[in-house]
């Protein structure tokens, strides 16, 4: 009996220290990528472009995941938390924060991409500055609101529980139990219905430039453009759905706790997204305005087709 519990100890110190492991990886690589992407975006491309708006509300939102995951580190790795319920609950609401607000604005910008490369004309009066701000808005309200009885509700269950911890409970049933059913479902039900979107956005970018695939200047970046369509999906389906749906199949599921860390890696690999979606991501905007400026004037003189640049897309109509 005395074996099995310090097999069972020993197995899981093995398990926390794999996961502070884990955790500190995705801390060092996310938050100086995240920053310079940050200060990149802000510095050389500003907040004059939907895309532009929604990349930075994403760096912004990965930090906020990035700056919680010393202490997720500490904890694994001390088996101690020393900071109390408020702290728990902060930390907690914000890994939450980011699945949501990434998986919104990871499908504003394929609506974005959708909107710039299928109806580039049509959809100029909707793909303003003004419209992606109150676009904003709304996600980040959206997600404030839910915090608040999610919040609660959470604050409840650690004012009962009689140990200081965080993150792993005794009872895991109790790890995404709720009293307020509805609660639970908030997540899942918002993750799947981003994805939807996305994946129809993706058949249908992927049918405009298959139909105008012999037309080279019909959109000059194609590779670039289903690249990121693919992140997106990638996203969603590596990372946010599994930790997602482990809501509704929480009995099947042995511990969240690996889903959380491959969940925090979405962190990562936005920067990526980042990259691919600007031509020129390293230059000033005003170097990659005269390049496609230039490149429309040479257009015209060899007598092609008038190009439109719609945000870093270029169309052809």
């Amino acid at each position: 009996m005395l074996n099995g519990t310090l097999e069972n100890g020993t197995e899981q110190d093995m398990r926390n220290t794999g996961y502070a492991l884990a955790f500190g990886s995705v801390m060092t690589v996310g938050l100086p990528l995240n920053a310079a992407s940050l200060w990149i975006l802000l510095s050389r491309h500003s907040l004059k472009s939907p895309s532009a708006i929604f990349m930075v509300n994403l760096a912004i939102s990965d930090l906020l995941l990035v700056i919680t995951l010393p202490m997720r580190v500490y904890f694994y790795a001390t088996g101690a938390w020393p900071l109390g319920s408020m702290a728990c609950i902060c930390i907690t609401m914000l890994f939450r924060n980011n699945i949501r607000s990434s998986s919104i604005f990871i499908t504003f910008i394929s609506v974005d991409r959708l909107l710039a490369v299928v109806y580039p004309l049509r959809s100029r009066h909707l793909r303003t500055v003004s419209n992606t701000w109150k676009a904003v808005a709304l996600a980040w309200l959206f997600v404030v609101v839910v915090n608040i009885p999610e919040s609660i509700d959470f604050s409840r269950f650690l004012n009962n529980y009689n140990e200081s911890t965080c993150f792993e409970f005794r009872h895991r049933r109790l790890q995404t139990a709720s009293s307020t059913p509805a609660l639970a479902y908030i997540q899942p039900t918002l993750v799947l219905a981003m994805l939807a979107v996305n994946i129809v956005s993706t058949a249908l970018v992927s049918l405009t430039l298959r139909t105008h695939l012999n037309d080279s200047a019909r959109v000059r970046n194609k590779v670039n453009v289903m690249l990121i369509f693919a992140m997106n999906l990638m996203m969603f389906a590596v990372f946010f759905l599994p930790v997602s749906l482990a809501v509704f199949f929480k009995s099947w599921v042995p511990s969240f706790t690996p889903l959380i860390c491959l969940a925090s890696v979405n962190c990562c690999l936005d920067p990526l997204l980042y990259y691919f979606s600007f031509d020129g991501f390293w230059r000033r905007k005003e170097d990659a305005e005269t390049s496609a400026a230039r490149a429309v004037g040479e257009d015209s003189r060899q007598g092609q087709d008038m190009h439109l640049f719609v945000g870093d897309i270029k169309v052809t109509r």
